[in-house]
């Protein structure tokens, strides 16, 4: 059965134009809702473009001076400051400053706890939405407050790479403890999976067995403490609380945000004689391999979102879409990535590139642990007769790891959600 997108995506999609091409359906009790396509998509269309009913940045990136807007994510530094600091060269000068598109002069911050804005206009968004619930005023450095109790408590379990943050949660719990119909908020998050286990297929979420029963308890016993609502009572009970981290977990969109990959972009764009090319691309090659030396991958402001319709695309570990985020903000584009006939579903992977290039055994790893089933795409599908066995790069990895102490191994499991 399709579902209309009403108004319940109003919110965050360009609906008019999204009705017209796809269309969420329900599929079975274990894979819940699926994207099909209405009419034929061709091959690099963009599907469709979402806003996230919340985001935030993660709580590392941020401290490591990823300078981004609270409240779209986007990069703050200017695209020839972004390079400085990857690259740890100070005196770096970029060709064509004029391609930046970061406006420092329009940055705003917030008058009580200084946060950092891109524009006015995101300023007053994330007044309106959330912040008045989550300003701390002059205790945002006292690590005594609350929310920052939290923060710490999540850092000191889950480092880079960050794959999802307790902030996000908050954000969800603000939001609905400062708008005017709680209900309609609350009706919105309830459309995102949050089950904690796959009963079926006896899958649980790695990050909620016994192992880290001790780790969620003190989460929540922080979580409660900085934000508790009587509305919100359940989320803040011990299995609310295991749904609410399973359902960011889960359904979190990563989003990667870059004032330099955004001029390296229009670079490319730039018409040039052959020469001025030829210079231009070397220059951005040799900068690419010093910020590497320098940095290594952690190139982006990064966070997470929850988004309503992207959320409804299934994985495929051969995908025909893919998301990004090429307007340096939140804004998210669901590309296609192959010809889709009317009819067909549109899935997105939810493995990364080198991911995807695993063993189905691997795969399926990733997927049981932190998406809680198991993979039948056409991939698998046709891998189904392989040993199980993991893929060459795994068996380094967990080799690695054989040495390390049960409580190392314990943190190193909370820091992949």
């Amino acid at each position: 059965m399709a579902a209309p997108l009403d108004d319940m995506f109003s919110l965050c999609v360009d609906a008019g134009k999204t009705v017209s091409s796809v269309e969420v359906r329900f599929i079975d009790n274990l894979k819940g809702k699926g994207l099909f396509a209405k009419h034929s998509i061709k091959k690099g269309d963009i599907i469709f473009t979402e806003r996230p009913l919340v985001s935030a940045q993660f709580l590392w990136n941020s401290l490591y001076k990823y300078k981004a807007c609270d409240y779209c994510l986007r990069a703050l530094e200017t695209a020839e400051e972004n390079a400085r600091r990857l690259s740890g060269n100070p005196a770096l000068i970029l060709p064509h400053p004029e391609l930046c598109r970061v406006r420092p002069e329009l940055h705003q911050a917030c008058p009580q706890c200084q946060v950092l804005y891109c524009s006015s206009e995101c300023r007053q968004a994330a007044a309106d939405q959330y912040h008045r619930v989550l300003c701390l005023g002059p205790s945002q450095e006292d690590p005594d407050h609350p929310i920052n109790k939290l923060k710490d408590a999540w850092r000191s379990m889950h480092y880079p790479p960050e794959t999802s943050s307790i902030m996000l949660m908050a954000r969800m719990v603000a939001v609905v403890k400062q708008a005017k119909d709680k209900a309609r908020w609350q009706k919105l998050f309830s459309h995102f999976c949050s089950r904690t286990a796959n009963e079926e297929e006896e899958i649980a979420h790695k990050l909620l067995g016994e192992q880290f029963r001790g780790q969620l308890a003190l989460l929540q016993s922080l979580f409660s403490a900085a934000l508790y609502d009587d509305h919100l009572n359940r989320w803040f009970l011990p299995e609310g609380f295991r749904s609410l981290f399973a359902l960011v977990g889960t359904n979190g969109q990563g989003i990667g945000t870059s004032s330099l990959s955004q001029w390296v972009h229009a670079c490319d764009a730039l018409e040039l004689p052959a020469q001025q090319r030829e210079h231009l691309d070397s220059f951005i090659d040799q900068l690419y391999k010093d910020i590497e030396k320098e940095t290594g991958d952690f190139l982006n402001c990064e966070g997470s979102g929850l988004y309503l319709l992207q959320s409804s695309c299934n994985h495929s570990c051969v995908p025909n879409a893919e998301a990004s985020f090429p307007e340096n903000n939140f804004l998210l584009h669901l590309c296609a990535l192959s010809d889709i006939n009317p009819g067909e579903e549109i899935c997105i992977s939810y493995l990364d590139c080198c991911q995807r290039d695993r063993s189905r055994h691997s795969r399926h790893k990733i997927l049981r642990e932190n998406y809680l089933f198991a993979c039948a795409c056409v991939k698998c599908e046709a891998q189904a007769d392989e040993l199980d066995v993991t893929s060459e790069e795994e068996e380094e990895e967990e080799g690695e790891a054989e040495g390390e102490t049960e409580g190392d191994e314990m943190e190193e499991e909370m820091t992949d959600v």
